[in-house]
């Protein structure tokens, strides 16, 4: 019987309970070696990475200035920020200190972010009913998402360390201010934007439209424990003079009508689509993609860009 068979009855004997020790052998519950040979067989029987790996790999693409290096630790992969080591942990993105309290924390969103919104459909009765669990269950329990990855990304651990990461520019016209290390891609998305608008006459109207932008703000989002990207000046939220009677915000509309996961697209205030393209050519995500929509909200998060296969510009 050849290597490649005896390896494959091992794998289903043994339910895949294999456990690396070294580069040429391995060891299983059993107490069996497999030579290197049968380990390069059955590494090619799964070679699809885990989520956690894409999630923690996708973060190390992102961040090449302040993440360190990516580690597979202690069954739970891993990535070295200013020396402090923080694990998946199920998404919860936690350093060692935390680890014994996972239960305590929510994951974080890392999500696969939509190229295009997809034709709208109404919701079908089981889906509003889904929906609806879901907006009780956040009402009762919001969720608590450790801050302590982010706060150390962007060194801002609290208000006055935020505030002395920010510089306030000239955005379409308008002040906002945001963490200085994404000055230049905001910047490239208004250049982008400011040549759309000179060929497309809806983008300029939409320029003309802007009341005001907000972008940092030290808190949380709203009726949650979890710390918003504008406290690290990583979101801008971009205000028109009017909103046309539509909605913009999940919460907002939510006070008005019960059903806000019913609110089509005609119904909802949208930027232009060259708008929406110039942000997240630039490491920008839009938040009218979001179940829990929020039309007028861009926040920089190339992660989740480069996690849906839709990498930014390099601009860091």
């Amino acid at each position: 019987m050849n290597t490649i068979k005896l390896c494959l009855i091992f794998y289903f004997l043994t339910a895949g309970s294999i456990y690396a020790l070294g580069s040429k052998e391995i060891e299983t519950e059993n107490n069996v070696i497999i030579s290197s040979v049968q380990q390069n067989t059955i590494q090619q029987i799964n070679t699809e990475p885990s989520r956690a790996e894409k999630v923690m790999r996708a973060l190390v693409s992102a961040y090449p200035r302040q993440i360190e290096k990516i580690e597979y630790r202690n069954n739970d992969w891993a990535v070295l920020l200013r020396g402090t080591w923080y694990h998946y942990a199920e998404g919860k993105l936690l350093p060692q200190s935390l680890l014994p309290n996972a239960a305590n924390y929510s994951p974080q969103p890392f999500y696969n972010y939509i190229a295009e919104l997809p034709v709208w459909k109404a919701p079908t009765a089981e889906e509003a009913e889904r929906y609806r669990s879901m907006a009780n269950s956040r009402n009762q329990n919001p969720p608590r998402r450790s801050s302590q990855f982010f706060d150390e990304l962007w060194r801002a651990h609290n208000r006055n360390e935020a505030y002395d990461r920010v510089k306030t520019i000239r955005f379409l016209g308008k002040s906002v201010t945001v963490h200085y290390l994404i000055l230049e891609n905001l910047s490239l998305a208004e250049e982008q934007i400011l040549a759309a608008a000179k060929v497309n006459p809806q983008v300029q109207s939409w320029i003309n439209s802007i009341s005001s932008l907000e972008g940092w703000s030290w808190r949380n989002i709203a009726d949650t424990q979890s710390r918003s990207y504008h406290s690290y000046g990583l979101a801008v939220d971009i205000m028109p003079k009017s909103y046309g009677g539509k909605e913009t915000y999940w919460l907002w509309a939510s006070n008005r009508r019960s059903d806000w996961w019913n609110i089509s697209y005609n119904e909802r205030y949208h930027p232009p689509e060259a708008v929406i393209k110039a942000f997240e050519a630039y490491g920008f995500i839009w938040g009218g993609k979001w179940l829990y929509f929020d039309t007028m909200h861009f926040e920089y998060r190339p992660e989740i860009l480069i996690l849906s296969g839709k990498p930014p510009e390099v601009k860091r």
